[in-house]
C-alpha cells in the first residue's frame, strides 16, 4: 500500500501476490511491469506516493486456490480501512480500478456490467460520468489474463 494527501492518481488493486506480501512492496512482479508499461510510467514516479497512491482491496496476500490462483482478497481490509484511506487522500481525481474486486468496491453497482469484460469495454461510459474521483476500470496485469489481453487488443 502506498497512500499520500498529495497523489492525484490511485491504483486500486486486488490484493499482493506472494511475491510481493514477500517484498512489502506493491507490484514488483510482472504484473507490475506490465501495468507500467500501460501507464508509460518509469519505476521512479509508480512509486512516488507524492504523485500516486496504490491501494488493495486486501493488505496482505490471500493464499492460493486449488488451481494456483490467488484467493480474493480478505472482505474486511476494505470494510475496516477504505474510507479512512480514501478520506485521507483528498487530492484523488482518478481511480484505476484492477480487477474485479476493485471494480466492484469503487463502482456503483448500475455501472458494473455482468462480467469484467464488460465492464472493461464499457470503459468510456464509466469514466465519462461525472464524479469525483473518475473511475477507470481496467483487467489485471497478471499473466494469467495474457489470453484474455490478446482476445481484446
Amino acid at each position: 500500500m502506498q497512500i499520500s494527501s498529495t497523489a492525484r492518481l490511485c491504483i486500486a488493486g486486488q490484493a499482493p501476490g506472494a511475491r510481493v506480501h514477500a517484498s512489502g512492496k506493491p507490484f514488483t512482479d510482472p504484473s507490475g511491469d506490465r501495468l507500467r508499461d500501460w501507464m508509460a510510467i518509469d519505476e521512479a514516479d509508480f512509486y512516488d506516493p507524492a504523485k500516486l497512491a496504490i491501494v488493495p482491496m486486501g493488505f496482505c496476500f490471500p493464499g492460493n486456490d486449488a488451481k494456483g490462483g490467488d484467493l480474493p482478497p480478505r472482505r474486511e481490509c476494505a470494510l475496516q480501512w477504505h474510507e479512512q484511506i480514501f478520506r485521507a487522500m483528498p487530492k484523488i481525481e482518478l481511480v484505476l480500478t484492477i480487477g474485479q474486486y476493485a471494480q466492484k468496491w469503487h463502482l456503483e453497482k448500475e455501472q458494473r456490467a455482468k462480467t469484467l469484460t464488460e465492464t472493461v469495454q464499457n470503459w468510456e461510459e464509466i469514466f465519462t460520468v461525472t464524479r469525483s474521483p473518475r473511475i477507470l476500470p481496467l483487467p489485471h496485469p497478471s499473466w494469467r489474463n495474457s489470453g484474455w489481453l490478446k482476445k481484446r487488443k
